[in-house]
């Protein structure tokens, strides 16, 4: 057992933890819905040092819509401190607590006309177009890990239900991730475009990698919060980006409210 895992179930019990979510940028007041404990990154040994304004580094225990929840208030991107790995840590707790499963959220800026700022898109796969991976460097085996279902098709199954069932759309799309963090040129964007990819963001990616590796399912979502560049006359920014996340944040947490609530 980590030392984390000690820390942490000294302050919230042994109960088991069914579910992890980590919250992109603008989305780290959803851990104030979860009836639980808070505890600071800091206070947690291997916990990542995040940097980045709009995040909440809080990990918060508790019961969500009757399901016992981890949330992540904040994760450290790659681009802070070149280490595509920094989430590993904070996984392999989330799994030692007892989860089963992950939902990984984030901003990101959407390539198609039918998903725009202040919408919701489901990932139902990735382009890993900066190239890095959080495996790099791992001596055993488990490194070859398949991702041709790296995005859980029963839970994004589940996570359209929970749309459904609330109202609100979810289409579905390719999520791209480059590495951060100047945001990406007019030709980048039209690159991937043609490449396959609905959006494009800074995060994401290597979690889902860690979490299929340490053996996890996982889906995430994004909260658009511009179009990409060369795609319309905004202007792209960290500050426009925290700004239009709660646009969306209110729609995510009522989806994932319902999505809990057939979780029980």
């Amino acid at each position: 057992m980590s030392k984390s895992v000690e820390l942490i179930r000294a302050r919230v019990g042994k109960a088991p933890v069914k579910l992890g979510l980590i919250l992109g940028s603008g989305l780290g007041h959803l851990a104030a819905a979860v009836d639980g404990v808070e505890i600071p990154y800091e206070h947690l040994p291997g916990f990542p040092e995040v940097g980045v304004s709009g995040h909440n580094p809080n990990l918060v225990i508790g019961d969500l819509e009757g399901v016992r929840v981890a949330v992540f208030g904040a994760r450290e991107h790659y681009y802070e401190n070149g280490n595509p790995g920094a989430m590993r840590h904070a996984l392999e707790t989330l799994r030692e607590l007892g989860a089963e499963a992950l939902i990984a959220t984030n901003a990101a800026g959407s390539m198609r006309s039918d998903i725009q700022p202040g919408d919701l898109m489901l990932l139902s796969d990735h382009i890993n177009f900066s190239g890095l991976n959080p495996l790099i460097g791992e001596k055993t085996d488990a490194r070859f890990v398949p991702m041709t279902a790296a995005h859980d098709p029963e839970m994004r199954a589940a996570l359209r239900a929970a749309a459904a069932a609330v109202g609100i759309p979810l289409p579905e799309g390719v999520y791209a991730w480059y590495s951060g963090p100047s945001f990406e040129t007019p030709a980048e964007i039209r690159a991937i475009r043609t490449l396959g990819a609905d959006a494009v963001g800074m995060s994401t990616v290597p979690e889902v990698i860690l979490a299929r590796f340490l053996g996890l399912r996982v889906a995430a979502i994004s909260t658009i919060t511009n179009m990409a560049a060369g795609l319309s006359t905004e202007q792209i920014s960290h500050s426009h980006t925290k700004a239009m996340a709660p646009l969306g944040a209110a729609k995510l947490e009522r989806i994932l409210r319902q999505y809990l609530r057939t979780q029980r």
